[in-house]
């Protein structure tokens, strides 16, 4: 709707469409007119503007340096309406030799550095065109490119550089505009160029060919380029991936002390982040065997020393600082430039191709402005040859003449000289009515006419335009190639970091309580300290206390069928009267969970199986291999069993090697009673979330006590009257699994005794019970006699006085201590 108020236009628009084409209108812009460099030169508009004021102002490399701010001032005055800042940045990174294969503009003073500092401001720094940038510019005169007005239309500036070597590819790209954004790697002058030869010659070439020349990336901070595979897509679809690591080397030191020498570090790496990386690392003890890391650059070149300490593992410290810091980068192609005044993804040949049709167009533009400039001479010089031979008549009309002009008009009517003719000889000095002047005229005709007939000869012949393109590229070839920095290797070295490199092996104090707490003491902390004053509450217990090393693994297994893996050197490092870390400040434990058995193993990689058992009767058996830790081990708890129901709870983890499985059996002793006897054999290897198999008939009871046991063992039982029976395990007739067994306790109408408590007797001294009321009542088991399965043996505790049963601890005859509870 439009409606006409007080002679103004006034449209009612919403506010998305204007929103909408204002945007696209501004994305335009700053894609085409800021952050994409254009496929012919390889310059961002910012770029090519500070070229061009440069050498439109003379501040070329054959004459001195000029302030920077001289010409950052012009640039902005005369071309780019930015900011002075945006323009200093833009011309300080075509001079850094580490930003740039091949820099553009030469400085004097700083102009900042691989460590992130700052360049000098302008008005200290001084700057010129470097030589290779007046290849860009070179033919810029002879109307080679277009030019347009500028912001101001004061002046025209040129919409592209003539840019006489492939710029894009030789010194890459990086920017981010509206919805697109550029990565193009530097790369080498020599290789760039040869492929542009072959090119030529070869209209129809594939990637392959040209890969013959361009091998990949030659970043000016050297490295190795690590991925031919990414190469190639990158080359083929503009988009690719590879792997970017420093260059280093290993000295040995005296004292059979050695040291890593970083020689070259990734492209657009800060080298004093890298470095103080590095010395974090070491200052952490993330990796173990760094003793010093020092930052030797000088003028002669890069140089980190990473000293390390003696027998150090030097290509596992390197492996880890591959992986953990800058030495190692992963880098992105993203070719992506303007082609025809719109943004485009470009492979390697489209890239070359755009560049071949590009010179193509200016050595034809040139040809062609060589050629109309010969041909204006040859005319020229043709009437003064004539005037020459009719000297006295041109005389004698000049003389006769009333001025310039009449004389001009009277040899135009007397002598049919054209115009411009006839201004060049009225222009003529006396001396060049010499003999020798007609011969000098005479010869340069011919050269004129050699001229122009090669200049009609690439204007006519394609294959002779491009044997030109050639012999220019060559000689640019020529003067500017320089070797090969970057080094590139075909595969992706993958990084093995193993464990001892990044933790010194130690031997320490482990302890798991039964509530959960967890904690690792040295040795020194454990012996200056009472056993006992371990930091645990009253009512919590130990569950493992054992010594092992840093490099050793932890598993903790949960009454909620949940594992819980921790590599030792993780677990935190306390002194002995701590009380440790909660393992529910990382993995989470559910308010009525609690730690039911832990091991502890040298390395992950045995064919053992754990055998596992739960209060409503499933059992199965679990490989070690199928329950290693996953990436989220640290916050997340893994699966051992599948509990079908929430009130069903984990009561046995037992782990076995595998010639151990065929000789043992199961014993399952049920509250109400029961014991059934079977072959572990019976019981199938299944995975970590499945629920296992029926262990034993329950019906409406459940089990207490599952034991593995061998055909001599003796079995302990426990009733909840505080009876204590011993019996052999022969006492139990050995059938098959998920049977309901046999009675193993006598029947009585009135308080039946229960089984709440059983183990394997085999290797056990005594057993400490506590009651609650904080009685200890000690049992040694030895000096009761055995009995037969109808017994309920004899009273040990007089759970009416002393209180009912809460725990039973089991002591070992050998020195080790394992501690088993209810």
């Amino acid at each position: 709707m439009t409606e006409t108020t007080n002679d103004r236009n006034i449209q009612e628009l919403s506010l998305e469409s204007v929103m909408g084409e204002r945007f696209g209108r501004y994305s335009k812009y700053i894609i085409q007119e800021r952050a994409l460099p254009d496929i012919r030169d390889g310059l961002k508009p910012v770029q090519r503007r500070i070229l061009y004021a440069m050498n439109q102002d003379g501040n070329t490399y054959d004459k001195a340096f000029r302030k920077s701010a001289k010409s950052v001032g012009n640039v902005m005055g005369n071309f780019h309406p930015h900011g002075d800042s945006s323009i200093y940045e833009a011309m300080v990174r075509l001079s850094q030799d580490w930003k740039v294969r091949e820099p553009l503009v030469e400085m004097h003073g700083n102009n900042g550095s691989m460590d992130g500092d700052p360049p000098a401001a302008m008005r200290y720094t001084e700057a010129r065109l470097s030589k290779i940038s007046g290849e860009l510019l070179r033919d810029i005169q002879k109307k080679t490119v277009d030019f347009v007005p500028n912001f101001d239309d004061t002046e025209e500036e040129p919409t592209v550089l003539p840019a006489r070597f492939p710029n894009l590819l030789i010194n890459g790209a990086t920017g981010i505009s509206a919805g697109y954004a550029t990565e193009i790697p530097p790369h080498n002058l020599h290789e760039t160029i040869q492929a542009v030869i072959y090119l030529l010659a070869h209209p129809k070439a594939e990637l392959a060919d040209l890969m013959k020349f361009v091998k990949g990336p030659d970043f000016p901070t050297g490295g190795i380029v690590q991925g031919k595979d990414g190469i190639l897509k990158a080359y083929q679809t503009g988009r690719g991936r590879v792997i970017l690591r420093a260059k280093t080397e290993t000295e040995e030191l005296k004292g059979g002390r050695s040291q890593i020498l970083v020689k070259e570090i990734p492209y657009e790496v800060n080298k004093a982040v890298l470095v103080k990386r590095i010395d974090e690392i070491r200052l952490l003890k993330k990796v173990e065997g760094i003793a010093e890391v020092r930052d030797e650059s000088d003028r002669q070149g890069l140089q980190i020393a990473i000293e390390l300490k003696r027998n150090a593992n030097t290509q596992g410290i390197l492996n880890y600082l591959f992986k953990n810091t800058d030495l190692q980068i992963s880098y992105n192609f993203n070719m992506v430039a303007i082609n025809n005044m719109r943004p485009e993804l470009v492979g390697l040949k489209t890239i070359l191709a755009a560049y071949v049709k590009y010179q193509r167009e200016v050595v034809t533009r040139r040809t062609q402005f060589d050629l109309k400039k010969a041909q204006e001479r040859q005319h020229i010089v043709a009437g003064l040859i004539k005037a020459l031979s009719i000297l006295d008549q041109v005389i004698k009309t000049i003389r006769s003449s009333q001025n310039k002009q009449d004389a001009k008009n009277n040899l135009v009517a007397e002598y049919d000289f054209t115009e411009k003719q006839a201004e060049a000889i009225v222009s003529l000095q006396l001396y060049r009515l010499t003999n020798t002047d007609v011969t000098a005229l005479q010869q340069e005709a011919a050269e004129l006419a050699a001229k122009i007939k090669q200049f009609e000869l690439i204007l006519h012949n394609p294959s002779e335009l491009d044997r030109v393109i050639k012999e220019e590229l060559t000689a640019i070839d020529h003067e500017y190639a320089t070797p090969r920095k970057t080094k590139i290797e075909a595969e992706v070295q993958q990084l093995k970091i193993e464990t001892e490199v990044m933790v010194a092996p130690e031997d320490v104090v482990v302890l798991v309580s039964r509530s959960g707490y967890l904690k690792r003491s040295s040795l020194r902390s454990f012996s200056a300290t009472d056993e006992a004053d371990n930091g645990l509450k009253p009512d919590d217990q130990i569950v493992l206390q054992v010594t092992a090393n840093t490099l050793d693994h932890l598993m903790i297994f949960t009454d909620h069928g949940n594992l819980i893996y921790r590599p030792i050197h993780e677990i935190p490092d306390v002194k002995w009267k701590d009380t440790g870390q909660h393992l529910s400040q990382t993995v989470g434990l559910a308010t009525d969970e609690n730690i039911l058995q832990a091991f502890v193993f040298k390395d992950l990689n045995q064919t053992g199986n754990f055998v596992l058992a739960t209060r409503q009767g499933a059992i199965k058996q679990t490989s070690l291999n199928s329950l290693k830790p996953g990436r989220t081990y640290r916050t997340r708890a893994a699966v051992a069993i599948k509990l079908k129901d929430q009130n069903d709870r984990l009561i046995q983890v037992a782990y076995l090697q595998p010639n151990e499985v065929e000789q043992l059996d199961v014993v399952t002793c049920s509250w109400g009673g029961y014991g059934l006897r079977y072959s572990l054999a019976e019981v199938p290897v299944s995975g970590p979330r499945a629920a296992g198999v029926k262990a034993m008939d329950l019906r409406d009871d459940y089990l207490t006590a599952v034991i593995l046991v061998k055909s001599e063992d003796i079995l302990g039982l426990l009733t909840q009257r505080g009876a204590f029976k011993r019996m052999k395990v022969t006492e139990i007739p050995k059938t098959s699994r998920a049977r309901r067994g046999v009675k193993i306790l006598r029947d009585l109408k009135r308080k039946p005794h229960r089984i709440i408590y059983a183990a394997n007797l085999n290797q056990i001294l005594r057993w400490q019970v506590s009651t609650a009321t904080s009685q200890i009542i000690e049992v040694l088991v030895q000096e009761h006699s055995l009995a037969d399965r109808y017994s309920n043996g004899s009273f040990v505790i007089d759970v009416e006085s002393q209180g009912e049963i809460v725990q039973i601890r089991q002591e070992k005859i050998a020195e080790e201590v394992s501690h088993e509870d209810k």
